[in-house]
């Protein structure tokens, strides 16, 4: 064999190989730019490039001179990859029109709680349909298993099921469902999408709503931190009998009762009802810090959601008002359990901005709407002596028409910084620094109080038993 055959050979051999991965390369270059055409999988890939480098091996290990072996290896790979995308676009085709899904799930959701999710795939043709599939959920829900690999086959119906978790109140769109259909081969994938259009409402988890009235008709508010408020002066209006407390008066049993039931038993008194309360909660940059992974302005949702539901089952209005740089919701002062819906449609979708609260339009809007003298309770957060010094004119200017409520939220950054024990230069300025902003805060604070204004300074998780407390004390003491 003459030099110039056996180079002959050498670039036969290397022709082969070099071919299909031309042929790969280019399938993947035009799919890759437009990915959703579909794309090469990795298997075709590998197969090329593992039966190219073996048949070139076999070719130099024989000597044979022939490259007949590349030659039929690649050809025969290339043609079954020519005919499997072939095939892919049929089932392209066939999906569109023998192929449809369902899914059903529930319209409401509650924040950071679990959900059940029913897809069901239904395959109408006689081909077996290879696919990946994703659900079309926002970015910031998580989903137990995220995706499935599904091999539909003919005439069948399949039904999946997954769960997802909401992090974020709102309303999500969910568009349809990801599809990547994978070719009879796998050799190739191409993408589609299937709609499925659903709103989906995500509100405040109510859990703690429904535990408040379990405990409430056992008389064990006590697990949820709410206490039971010693009544100034004396309410008239008999309202119905209870089992014996240990923190109940002694004035208020009722012997007779007591005999009959064989069991200590307590007169319980209506107290003044039809009494007015009005939540201020501020939406601007105050409100966007986050205390244990959750937003501050959630906290204060959560909260207002519990006094609200208390206040309403003690037979008062309850309004709303949420403003930042403007007003953004205002639910007008109303009774009865309904008025639970209005406040939560208000507040589902309410998200802390990056803005200045205006304080003044809020207090005016407040001023034009409810004449009435009413409970004001303003949810905000003070970081500086511009924005103490709004919270502290505006809720005093309401002195005397309306009752004043200041829930001003802790930064457990500021304390555990002041707590913390230092140990380097630079954390005893640390220290010294959040030390002086606490002095300046509870200065704050006392000057609200001197002015004639309630005021509660709590930490964002803990707030909700401390308010409810608050307003049972201002009702039992008649402040209003």
């Amino acid at each position: 064999m003459t030099a110039a055959s056996i180079g002959a050979t050498g670039d036969a051999r290397l022709t082969g190989p070099a071919t299909a991965a031309a042929v790969v390369l280019s399938y993947w270059v035009v799919y890759d730019r437009f990915p959703r055409l579909g794309s090469v999988t990795r298997r075709l890939a590998a197969r090329i490039a593992a039966g190219s480098l073996l048949a070139a091996l076999v070719g130099f290990v024989t000597a044979s001179g022939s490259p007949s072996l590349i030659v039929f290896f690649d050809g025969t790979l290339l043609a079954a990859a020519s005919i499997d995308l072939l095939l892919l676009s049929a089932t392209i085709l066939i999906v569109r029109r023998r192929f449809s899904a369902e899914r059903k799930v529930l319209k409401i959701a509650s924040l950071r709680k679990r959900h059940d999710v029913e897809l069901t795939l239904d395959n109408r043709s006689r081909f077996t349909f290879h696919l990946d599939l994703i659900d079309d959920l926002d970015q910031s829900w998580s989903a137990e298993p995220a995706s499935f690999g599904v091999r539909l086959k003919p005439r069948t119906r399949l039904v999946l099921t997954y769960r997802f978790r909401p992090s974020r109140r709102g309303k999500f769109s969910l568009d349809g469902l990801h599809l990547k259909l994978r070719s009879p081969l796998d050799f190739w994938w191409r993408y589609s999408k299937y709609p499925i259009e659903l709103e989906v409402y995500v509100y405040p988890d109510m859990a703690q709503l429904r535990d408040y009235a379990i405990l409430a008709r056992t008389n064990r508010l006590s697990l949820l931190g709410v206490r039971r408020t010693r009544k100034v002066g004396q309410d008239n209006e008999f309202e119905r009998l209870r089992d014996y407390t240990p923190d109940d008066n002694f004035r208020h049993m009722d012997w007779r009762a007591t005999a009959r039931r064989n069991r200590l038993t307590v007169r319980d008194f209506q107290v003044n009802q039809s009494q007015r309360l009005i939540f201020l909660i501020d939406c601007g940059r105050m409100m966007s810090n986050e205390a244990a992974g959750i937003p501050m302005l959630d906290h204060a949702i959560n909260a207002m959601l519990m006094a609200s539901y208390v206040a309403l089952r003690q037979g008062d209005s309850v309004g709303l008002l949420c403003f930042s740089d403007r007003i953004h919701a205002y639910v007008p002062p109303r009774g009865g359990m309904r008025q639970m819906n209005q406040l939560l449609h208000a507040v589902f979708d309410r998200h802390a901005a990056l803005v200045e609260s205006r304080y003044d339009e809020a207090f005016l809007h407040l001023r034009t709407q409810c004449p009435k003298r009413s409970l004001v309770v303003l949810m905000t957060n003070v970081v500086d002596e511009v924005n103490a010094a709004q919270v502290s004119q505006y809720l005093s200017s309401l002195v005397g028409r309306h009752l004043p409520l200041g829930v001003l939220m802790r930064d457990h950054r500021l304390f555990d910084r002041a707590d913390r024990r230092a140990e380097t230069r630079s954390e005893v300025f640390q220290a010294a620094a959040a030390a002086e902003i606490l002095d300046w805060r509870h200065q704050v604070l006392v000057d609200m109080t001197h002015k004639g204004v309630l005021a509660l300074d709590v930490f964002p998780e803990d707030m909700t038993a401390p308010l409810v407390n608050q307003y049972l004390q201002i009702k039992a003491r008649h402040l209003l």
